[in-house]
């Protein structure tokens, strides 16, 4: 009797996976190259959903069949009919990994974007269009083909600090302002969608999840905000921290925020309720800098006590101090893999840090100025740093070299960032102006 039943529970569960199967149709397949991985688009009960296979550790030499293989066995999705199909699309992915570098970048254009001090510059995904806020109060929107001002944002009452697209969309602009509003923008027509009021200091950090459903901000106020992007209404505060939020990052996921906070403490929020879920006590200084691995796994924070450390995004331990820098450090990112960590710091040095080893495998020294920005390029194998030298500075993330030096600007640097391609760099300085780099 024994036997049957579970032989009937096997049947019923096979019965429940041909019914799923049959509920959900896949449409089409695309490839994702940053960071590598294939998104499928399906229909489910008359829904148009997504999903993705990430492939995070795939290298040029890996079997792409028996990957495919063993995708196929745990995805409902893939049936012998697309399987020929799933593995050219992994081998062009290998192509695409394998792919020598020696992107030579020189200067395209110089934009004297505002009449006052610049504060950051962001790209949207695809790189045709990037943007600038300043102490002018604006938020300007830029051609990046032709370095033509497309349109000004005004409305703010004060200096927009933070600004950022909702990637990989593009179609509307977020910027904070010092004073304590948000505004989120059509980036076609430059249309204000709503004004976010409620923070009761500057904002100054801010944030879109992946799914382009909210924004959040992060404010001097002690507070984190989400707001809802189709209604325009605050979501939930998210309170807690006992001195300023500096900084904040949503998850791929979209379900956990971190913030930083000057009180030298991380806090992982759930999104759906507003609860603090873990705060990531052990950092001596104020935080400047947090982020999530593509993977939703570790937790990387930086801090003004010279360390960097390393986390578990899903218990909140501390997994790692990652030490060697002799000055406070001023930001932190992970590769777009989440394999490798970069640091920056005042001491006028980048390191780069396996995140699985824990050890650092290169240093990046040659600026002479404290470097307050470090990215890696899509492909994770060049790293960007802007310095208060007055130059931005190409490395090899593997190695350290300094591959090219990106001169010009007259002030500090403290914005740097590459398109999704890679093979565009935009250079925000204290001079006034941007640069754009081909």
């Amino acid at each position: 009797m024994r036997g049957g039943a579970v032989g009937a529970l096997l049947w019923e569960r096979d019965e429940a996976r041909r019914r799923r199967r049959r509920m959900m149709k896949l449409r089409r397949l695309l490839l994702r190259y940053y960071p590598p991985g294939i998104i499928l688009e399906y229909v489910q009960g008359g829904e148009p959903k997504t999903r993705s296979i990430d492939l995070l550790d795939l290298r040029p030499d890996t079997d792409a069949i028996a990957l495919v293989e063993e995708i196929g066995k745990g995805e409902p999705l893939i049936t012998a009919s697309c399987k020929e199909h799933i593995i050219h699309l992994v081998q062009r992915l290998q192509e695409k990994l394998e792919e020598k570098e020696d992107h030579k970048f020189y200067l395209f254009k110089v934009l004297r974007a505002h009449i006052l001090p610049l504060t950051n510059v962001a790209f949207n995904k695809s790189g045709s269009r990037f943007i600038t806020g300043s102490y002018d109060r604006t938020c300007k929107v830029w051609d990046t083909a032709s370095g033509e001002e497309l349109r000004t944002l005004e409305g703010h009452g004060n200096v927009v600090y933070a600004i950022a697209f909702n990637n990989p969309y593009g179609d509307k602009i977020a910027t904070g302002s010092f004073d304590k509003t948000c505004k989120l923008w059509s980036t076609e027509t430059g249309k204000c969608y709503h004004t976010f009021r409620g923070h009761s200091a500057e904002i100054v950090c801010l944030s879109f999840n992946l799914q382009s459903t909210l924004v959040a901000t992060g404010s001097m106020d002690t507070t984190a905000k989400l707001w809802d992007i189709e209604k325009g209404e605050e979501v939930v505060t998210l309170s807690g921290h006992s001195a300023e939020i500096i900084t904040l990052s949503f998850n791929t996921t979209g379900d956990r925020i971190i913030t930083g906070s000057f009180d030298h403490t991380v806090a992982v929020w759930d999104v759906g309720t507003g609860r603090m879920l873990h705060t990531l006590i052990c950092h001596r200084g104020e935080i400047s800098s947090a982020q999530f691995n593509w993977d939703c796994s570790l937790i990387v924070t930086g801090s003004m006590d010279k360390t960097c450390m390393l986390w578990n995004a899903r218990t909140g331990t501390h997994i790692a101090t990652l030490t060697g820098h002799s000055d406070e450090i001023l930001d932190v990112c992970f590769d777009y893999a989440g394999q490798r960590i970069a640091t920056a710091s005042a001491d006028g040095s980048a390191r780069v840090y396996n995140a699985e080893t824990k050890e650092c495998i290169a240093k990046l020294e040659g600026h002479g100025g404290e470097i307050s920005k470090v990215c890696f390029n899509p492909k994770g194998n060049r790293i960007l740093t802007a310095s208060s030298d007055k130059t931005a500075r190409l490395w090899d993330a593997a190695t350290g070299h300094c591959l090219q030096i990106l001169e010009g600007h007259t002030d500090e640097i403290f914005s740097c960032a590459f398109n999704y391609k890679g093979d565009i760099i935009i250079t925000g300085s204290k001079d006034n102006t941007c640069r754009i780099w081909h």
